[in-house]
């Protein structure tokens, strides 16, 4: 084997392994943020509305600008320097946001952390996905790694918040966990799409394409309620009686849940009908959330987190594989940002003011009520989508 071909394998090896790494600590600092921010606020004394609003804002803020980051990575055909400067920003609005002390303040601070942060997990996937598929490796295989960021943070989050002083030190831990992946970004590699990149016109395609608008509407009307419960869970579980700690530890079972679906899904997803699937994933999303409902002992909540590994990664990786199998190559980072635009961004804000409102009008279980309203729903429009699409077909 002579040098070259030597050198190509390291290469590939190190992009591999430093996607792997990025992918740990991107989720792990999400880790830190999902579950124990809402807390933070908690211990501030801001109310449920007002913690609600809080936690959506600013991913609504974000999505916004999301596809632009998207748009900006595809056309100039990079996205380790645009990762770089998103995730600086973030560490200083983070700063900024842990030394806020009037209500007003932390709003303006909790949108610049969400505004540099939310874009760059779509950035990441867009890289991620090309790298794995031109090693002939699957998008899970690199994506498994965030959720096992993800557990391994959230078990020990709570842990070391106690051993720190409590809820009041988040910020140190928020700052610490940035420390190894600004320095792995360094080895990570761009990898550009073949051809040349994305103009105006592929753009304004895409955004009047009208199958791909329906697939957002119907992912938006399915990840609002779960995006109610990952602003609200840890709030809903405090009210039960839950510690810090176990809401960590909810937080950790969904991410560990997810790993096996990541790491084997991926390679059958190209023998299923995405919204045939997806739809199924909705009708178990409802009797997930139906079973939240029913329950009022924050351990059993705990434990049905681990439905996470049916839905949400299920779900997410369908999506996924949706976006990369519909559009080309100089698109998908565009289309994996409106996706994330969806979920993180518009998902996020409606779920986080709905479910803050329910939950100081109606208490925390009629969250869950709604939830399985909503999924049900979108299980409905999933399936008559496949239904009909597949009748189309037949007819051609």
């Amino acid at each position: 084997m002579d040098n070259m071909t030597k050198s190509g394998i390291v290469q590939k090896d190190r992009q591999i392994l430093t996607l792997r790494g990025l992918n740990f600590w991107l989720y792990a600092v999400q880790a830190v943020i999902a579950p124990f921010l809402p807390l933070y606020f908690a211990d501030k004394g801001y109310t449920s509305s007002q913690i609600g609003l809080l936690m959506m804002i600013g991913p609504f803020a974000a999505s916004l600008v999301q596809p632009f980051w998207g748009y900006i990575s595809d056309r100039f055909r990079t996205v380790k320097l645009l990762i770089g400067l998103l995730w600086i920003m973030t560490v200083v609005s983070g700063f900024a946001l842990f030394h806020a002390h009037t209500y007003a303040l932390t709003l303006v601070f909790v949108l610049s952390l969400y505004f540099f942060f939310q874009p760059s997990t779509p950035l990441l996937d867009s890289i991620s996905s090309r790298s794995a598929a031109r090693r002939g490796a699957s998008y899970g295989s690199l994506r498994l790694f965030g959720s096992i960021g993800y557990t391994a943070i959230s078990l020990s989050a709570g842990f070391l918040l106690a051993r720190m002083g409590g809820i009041s030190h988040l910020s140190t831990l928020f700052m610490a966990a940035w420390i190894v992946p600004l320095i792995l970004l360094f080895f990570l590699r761009d990898e550009p799409s073949e051809g040349e990149g994305i103009n105006l016109k592929a753009f304004k395609e895409l955004i009047l394409n009208k199958s791909f608008l329906w697939f957002l509407l119907l992912v938006f009307i399915l990840s609002v309620p779960h995006r109610m419960n990952d602003v609200m869970l840890g709030l809903y579980m405090k009210d039960l009686g839950a510690s810090d700690a176990m809401v960590g530890w909810a937080w950790a079972l969904a991410a560990a849940a997810e790993i096996p679906a990541f790491a084997l899904l991926g390679k059958y997803l190209h023998k299923v009908h995405e919204f045939a699937l997806i739809g199924l994933v909705a009708f178990i999303y409802t009797l997930r959330w139906l079973m939240y409902y029913v329950s009022d002992d924050p351990w059993v909540l705990l434990l049905l987190q681990a439905g996470a590994c049916i839905t949400f990664a299920v779900f997410w990786l369908t999506c996924m594989h949706y976006v990369a199998r519909t559009l080309p190559p100089q698109l998908i980072a565009t289309g994996i940002s409106l996706l994330s635009m969806v979920y993180l961004g518009l998902a996020g804000v409606s779920g986080g003011i709905i479910g803050g409102r329910l939950s100081d009008a109606f208490g925390g279980a009629s969250m869950y009520l709604f939830a399985v309203i909503v999924s049900f729903i979108a299980g409905f429009l999933f399936l008559g989508t496949h239904m009909k699409r597949r009748r189309q077909e037949r007819r051609l």
